[in-house]
């Protein structure tokens, strides 16, 4: 029952770590692109 403790708290710790990591290293800015669409509006 230690061992398996011990090894959740492990899996915890590597996955927060690993989390903070892609975080920091990971590219999460958005991408800016202008787009326009032509409308065309029928009024009677």
């Amino acid at each position: 029952m230690k061992i398996l403790l011990k090894l959740l708290v492990f899996l915890i710790v590597i996955g927060f770590l690993g989390l903070t990591g892609y975080a920091f290293l990971g590219d999460m800015s958005p991408r800016v692109e202008t787009s326009s669409t032509p409308l065309t509006l029928d009024v009677d």
